[in-house]
C-alpha cells in the first residue's frame, strides 16, 4: 500500500510538473530543437557521441548473466558505438513488477530513455500528462534513417497503436515472429505407467487426473503425499487459457471480442465462467495444486514442484519445459526422476465446434516508447533500428559458434548451455530483442530448420509437435483502432490484480459457493473501472463501425 501511495504522489508531482512545463505537446512536429541536435548526424553517424539508458528486464535467474553487463550487452554497446556513435548504457528492471517499476520512474522522471512494457495504459496515463514523446513525427521523418526498424516492423506494428483522430503515437508494437502461446503438458512417463493414452478431450483429461490421483502411490512411491495431478498458478486466466477459452465461442464476433477483450485473460467474455466452473469442481475434487493461489509472480515453487516430479499435467507458454538448457523442467526430471520421465505436449480441450481453438492476439507483443527525459531519440530510434537488424537478432539469439550453438551439417543452429556472461536469461534473449518476441534467424529457412534445435537437450520431436499444437485452430486478433480507451488510464494495475483474485476466489470456493463467489468477485472488479472500460469500448465501436459485428 506505501508503495501504491508513494506512486500516486509522484504521479501527481510529474502532473504539476508538466502543467507548468506545458507538457509534450508538439502538434505533431519534429521540435526544432530536436532537428537541431540531428544537424551533426550524417551517413548514419553522429559526430558528436551520444548517450541513452535503455531498460532491461531482470528477472533474477539464479546463476544467471548480469542483465545490464554480459557477453549480449557488450555486442550491443560495440556495434551501436561503431555504427552510430551512440554510447548504450542498460538499467536494470525487475520482470515481474515491472508496471509498477516503470510507474515509479515515470514519476520521478528517471525512466531510461528506452522503455519496454506489456502495459499500454501505463503509457496512455503518461502520455496524457506529457510524460511521453509523440513518436508519430519522428518514426516519419527519419524513416529513411531507420531501414532495419521499417522492414521488421512495417507499418503495421509500427503505427498499431496510432490515433485515428489526432494523429499521436506513443509507443511502437514489438513484433511476434511466431504466434505460439500456451498449451498443456503431461507426463508421458506417467502415462506409460498406466498404460493410457493422451487424453483429447476435457472429459479424457478429467478422467487422466483422477488416474494420477488414484494411483499415487505407483507413481510417487514414498512422496505419494505430494502429487498434484494438475497445477496452475494464481494467474488462472493465463495458466488456464487454452481450458478457459475452450468455452468461448470460437464464431464469436469482432464486436463481442473487442469489447470484452481489454484483458486478455479473457474474464469478461461470455463462456470464462463455465471454463471456471470445471476447474473449480477439478480442485474441489483434488486434482489441482491446492496452495496455488499463495505464491505470485517470480515465485519458483511451482517449478520446483514440476523439476523434482510432483506434478502430472500443467498449462503454460508453449516451450516451457523445455527452456534454460540444463535447469530445463525436462531435464530436471530426467536427473531428478530417471531417464524416461519428461513432459510432452497435448491438445486435449475442444470446443463446442470440436477443435481446438486458441485465440491469440495480432502480431504485436511488447510496447517500447521513450519518456519526456529523453533528450536524444534520434538515437534511441538508431537503437531500435540496430537491434532489428536481421544479423544483430541473429547474434542475440544464438550467440557464438562454440560457445552458445553449434552448426549441424546442414547447416542448422543447435543450441547449446551457456555458462558465464555467455548465460541468456531469456529465451532467445528476447530482452535483448525487444522488436521481437520468437526464432528469427537470417532466413525462414534457416529458422524453421533450427526451431527444434534451439532447446539444449530437449529431443527435437517434443519441440515440434509443440509448435504444431500451438498452431492448431488458431484465432488471431485483429487491430481494432478506435483511439485512446480514457477509462482504462491509471486502472491497468489494479484491475489485474482483481481479475486475478475472481479468478483465484472462484476456483477454491466450494462447489456450492461457485456462483456467490464468481457473481460477486466479478461485480467488484466491474464496478472498479471494468464496466466502465466496457461501455466505453461500446460507444466507440459504434462510433467507427456503427451496427457492423466485423470489422472489414
Amino acid at each position: 500500500m506505501k508503495k501504491k501511495i508513494l506512486s500516486l504522489l509522484l504521479v501527481c508531482t510529474m502532473a504539476a510538473s508538466m502543467a507548468a512545463c506545458g507538457g509534450n505537446d508538439n502538434g505533431g512536429k519534429v521540435d526544432p530543437e530536436v532537428k537541431k541536435a540531428a544537424a551533426d548526424f550524417e551517413n548514419g553517424k553522429f559526430k558528436e557521441t551520444k548517450h541513452i539508458v535503455v531498460e532491461i528486464y531482470d528477472r533474477g535467474n539464479d546463476g544467471g548473466s548480469d542483465p545490464e553487463n554480459n557477453m549480449y550487452t557488450d555486442y550491443i554497446k560495440k556495434g551501436m558505438l561503431e555504427d552510430h556513435n551512440v554510447d548504450v548504457t542498460f538499467k536494470k528492471v525487475p520482470r515481474w513488477t515491472e508496471v509498477e517499476e516503470i510507474n515509479n520512474l515515470l514519476a520521478a522522471n528517471t525512466a531510461p530513455d528506452v522503455c519496454v512494457t506489456y502495459s499500454y495504459p501505463t503509457i496512455q496515463t503518461y502520455a496524457n500528462m506529457g510524460g511521453v514523446i509523440d513518436l508519430a513525427p519522428y518514426v516519419e521523418t527519419y524513416k529513411s534513417d531507420l531501414p532495419n526498424l521499417w522492414n521488421w516492423l512495417g507499418d503495421t506494428n509500427i503505427n498499431w497503436d496510432k490515433d485515428p483522430k489526432t494523429g499521436t503515437l506513443w509507443c511502437v508494437e514489438a513484433k511476434l515472429a511466431v504466434s505460439n502461446r500456451v498449451i498443456t503438458f503431461v507426463r508421458q512417463d506417467w502415462l506409460d505407467k498406466l498404460g493410457m493414452k493422451a487424453p483429447t478431450t476435457k472429459d479424457e483429461f478429467e478422467k487422466m487426473l483422477v488416474a494420477f490421483k488414484d494411483n499415487t502411490d505407483t507413481l510417487l512411491g514414498a512422496d505419494a503425499s505430494r502429487m498434484i495431478p494438475y497445477s496452475v498458478s494464481y494467474d488462472v486466466g493465463w495458466r488456464a487459457a487454452t481450458l478457459i477459452e475452450s468455452f468461448l465461442d470460437p464464431k464469436m464476433s469482432d464486436k463481442e471480442y473487442y469489447i470484452n477483450g481489454f484483458d486478455d485473460r479473457k474474464l469478461t467474455e461470455n463462456g470464462t465462467k463455465e471454463g471456471v466452473r470445471l476447474l473449480n469442481k477439478w480442485y474441489n475434487m483434488g486434482l489441482m495444486w491446492n496452495d496455488f493461489a499463495q505464491y505470485g509472480s517470480g515465485d519458483t515453487t511451482e517449478d520446483d514442484m514440476m523439476k523434482a516430479g510432483f506434478v502430472g499435467a500443467f498449462t503454460h507458454n508453449w516451450d516451457y519445459p523445455y527452456r534454460n538448457g540444463d535447469d530445463s523442467i525436462n531435464a530436471n526430471l530426467q536427473r531428478n526422476v530417471g531417464k524416461d520421465a519428461k513432459f510432452v505436449a497435448i491438445d486435449p480441450f475442444e470446443d463446442k465446434n470440436g477443435t481446438h481453438t486458441k485465440f491469440v492476439s495480432g502480431p504485436i507483443d511488447r510496447k517500447v516508447f521513450f519518456p519526456s527525459t529523453n533528450k536524444e531519440p534520434l538515437a534511441s530510434l538508431l537503437y531500435l533500428d540496430w537491434i532489428s537488424a536481421p544479423e544483430h537478432i541473429q547474434y542475440l539469439q544464438i550467440g557464438d559458434e562454440g560457445v552458445t550453438h553449434d552448426v549441424t551439417a546442414d547447416g542448422a543452429i543447435q543450441v547449446k548451455t551457456a555458462t558465464g556472461n555467455a548465460i541468456m536469461n531469456s529465451g532467445m534473449n528476447i530482452d535483448y530483442t525487444i522488436t521481437v518476441n520468437g526464432l528469427k534467424l537470417t532466413s525462414e529457412e534457416l529458422t524453421n530448420k533450427s526451431r527444434a534445435l534451439n532447446y539444449p537437450g530437449i529431443p527435437a520431436e517434443d519441440v515440434m509437435n509443440s509448435h504444431k499444437i500451438a498452431n492448431t485452430d488458431l484465432r488471431i486478433g485483429k487491430n481494432v483502432n478506435v483511439g485512446a480507451i480514457a477509462a482504462e488510464e491509471g486502472v491497468g494495475d489494479t484491475l489485474s490484480q482483481l481479475r486475478d483474485t475472481v479468478y483465484d476466489k472462484a476456483v477454491v470456493a466450494s462447489v456450492a459457493d461457485f456462483d456467490k463467489v464468481w457473481d460477486a468477485e466479478l461485480k467488484n472488479y466491474l464496478s472498479s473501472g471494468g464496466q466502465a472500460i466496457i461501455d466505453e469500448r461500446t460507444e466507440k465501436w459504434k462510433e467507427f463501425f456503427g451496427d457492423s459485428d466485423t470489422l472489414k
